[in-house]
């Protein structure tokens, strides 16, 4: 949602977003931002005159994009007088138990702090068997680890529908339980410019809701759906899945 039809970051999509993260913080929530873009930022400000390989423009379009990213996220949110920091991460960071720990204690001492992390994967050394699926599965992963109180998945629809969204006879699904298999409602077919697509939100929805989290999947480029989902849930298109009750 933040890459434009020409494969540039949507800067006005990222600065109405940024005015939503502030509103949630000024509304006491933390927050924390997993946000993809560097390889399509990264892309926009180099001309190749030579053929690259996935995995080589990945590498270096990633190494040119993150700081562009990163730039104009800290620019955006300085407006509110809000701090942000950077977090790349690998799969393996998940998998091994000192690097899970030790990203886990700096991303909570960020928190503590008032700086809002900025989290995406490290696309520079993430090569095919380690990356992670996508942004989806990365923050499900992130949202477990710190045992978040919910996980929001934003989409270019607004949730998961019963028939295509294109219809007019189809209409959303507003809560799913966390056991309740929609598979049946959602296509496999991928975003233009990412890896994921519904079925990777709805997989990592319910993972996440299964472990104890409330996860909603809503449109992002709807005007302030993050202020409207907590304002006015109930007239605001999403689809919601309830947590599975902790014991």
């Amino acid at each position: 949602m933040l890459t434009r039809e020409d494969g540039h970051l949507n800067v006005t999509r990222m600065s109405a977003l940024v005015d939503q993260l502030a509103w949630l913080r000024r509304h006491d929530y933390e927050v924390i931002l997993v946000s993809s873009g560097a390889v399509m930022a990264g892309r926009g400000e180099l001309q190749i005159d030579h053929q690259l390989d996935s995995v080589e423009q990945r590498q270096l379009f990633s190494s040119v994009g993150q700081g562009k990213l990163i730039r104009l996220y800290y620019d955006l949110f300085r407006e509110y007088g809000i701090k942000v920091g950077q977090v790349l991460t690998m799969k393996e960071n998940f998998l091994a138990k000192e690097q899970y720990q030790n990203q886990k204690a700096c991303m909570e001492l960020m928190l503590e702090n008032g700086v809002l992390p900025i989290v995406n994967e490290n696309d520079t050394v993430c090569l095919t068997e380690l990356m992670f699926t996508d942004n989806d599965e990365l923050s499900g992963l992130i949202a477990k680890m710190l045992k978040a109180d919910a996980l929001v998945l934003l989409s270019n629809v607004d949730g998961i529908y019963n028939g295509d969204p294109s219809l007019p006879t189809s209409r959303i699904i507003p809560s799913v339980y966390y056991d309740r298999d929609v598979s049946e409602y959602v296509s496999e077919e991928k975003s233009s410019h990412g890896r994921g697509g519904m079925i990777s939100k709805l997989k990592t929805a319910q993972d996440v809701a299964n472990a104890g989290i409330k996860v909603i999947i809503a449109n992002g480029n709807t005007p302030n759906i993050l202020i409207d989902l907590k304002e006015h849930p109930m007239e605001t298109l999403h689809t919601e899945f309830a947590p599975r009750p902790q014991i």
